[in-house]
């Protein structure tokens, strides 16, 4: 989105902006892609080894992410922004293939986007609920996730009765509609489902649709430009969102808070990359986080982060998805 403040340097600067993997159709009539590279193997010698995963270090300690909740608040309380999404990122040394473990992230229960990524040197792993953006019979369509809660029965009623989760999800549902409304090419804007209670591994998270149909030529760079960053990752308003992020994260968010998926010649369908690990430099990173309204709790909100990343760091670990080790 243009005019939004720089953040801090990716963790993996290795990483492309942008990647294009091209798939052509073989005399068989499959689509197959171009030659992909081999995942970066994380020991010295070139031979493979076994899977072997260090310790994880925090970008920020649980206090210093509190802080960042603090003043997320305090920008509220002066009028400057509504809601800010604060993210945090973890990484890990690593020895071995990471293709196992990165497969592993892909299966987790409830992802809708689950696919792998790979470069020279570099890999990427998703397990995203979240749809970004879709283009498909003749509509636009973002599904913004927003509220979260443990996957037990009383964690539904919890996220169901949340006064709090609740307005947070209705203003991010907001700035998607504005969203949507400022692409030229789209007729009037719709919500067609609004606090949808879905699984996503451990977790309830609530989701809504917002719509619209497609009135005359669209083009994909215009598209792009309305909907990057997504809402639910940024804040509203999201230019002044963005202000707060950049001055606050002490990482950058690299390739996680982005898009992969999908573009044909008659559709798109690129989910939002949450739940995402990156591998690079012999290092496995992880980023996760949660919107902050007035009345946010700080270590809620750290608790909150935490419980998005523990299914990512499980599968990484060689937890099997869906078990008790998330």
């Amino acid at each position: 989105m243009a005019g939004g403040a720089p953040g801090r340097p990716s963790p993996v600067p290795g990483i492309p902006d942008v990647v294009a993997v091209l798939y052509r159709h073989t005399d068989g009539g499959q689509p197959t892609p171009d030659d992909l590279p081999a995942l970066p193997n994380g020991d010295s010698e070139s031979s493979p080894a076994a899977w072997s995963l260090g310790p994880w270090e925090d970008s920020w300690t649980r206090e210093e992410h509190a802080h960042a909740v603090r003043q997320v608040r305090a920008a509220i309380r002066r009028g400057d922004v509504y809601q800010v999404n604060v993210v945090g990122h973890v990484s890990a040394p690593y020895t071995g293939d990471p293709g196992p473990a990165l497969q592993r992230v892909t299966t987790l229960p409830g992802a809708r986007y689950g696919g792998i990524l790979t470069g020279r040197d570099w890999a990427i792993a998703t397990a995203s609920p979240e749809t970004l953006v879709e283009v498909r019979g003749g509509r636009v369509v973002t599904r913004p996730i927003k509220g979260t809660r443990p996957a037990t029965p009383e964690g539904r009623r919890e996220l169901l009765g949340s006064a709090k989760e609740r307005a947070e999800h209705v203003m991010i549902v907001d700035l998607e509609r504005n969203d949507l409304s400022r692409l030229g090419g789209v007729g009037p804007v719709r919500v067609d489902e609004l606090f949808a209670v879905r699984r996503w591994s451990g977790l309830w998270q609530a989701e809504s649709q917002v719509s619209a149909p497609i009135e005359a030529d669209l083009g994909l760079a215009g598209l792009l430009r309305a909907m990057c960053p997504g809402g639910s990752v940024t804040g509203a308003p999201k230019l002044a969102a963005l202000d707060v992020i950049a001055a606050l994260e002490p990482v950058g968010r690299g390739v996680s808070m982005g898009a992969l998926g999908w573009v044909g010649t008659d559709h798109l369908d690129l989910g939002l990359t949450i739940r995402t690990a990156a591998v690079a430099g012999g290092r496995v990173h992880l980023w996760a986080g949660g919107g902050i309204t007035w009345d946010s709790d700080p270590g809620a909100e750290v608790d909150e982060a935490a419980a998005k990343a523990g299914p990512i760091r499980a599968a990484l670990a060689g937890g099997r998805p869906g078990s008790g080790n998330e």
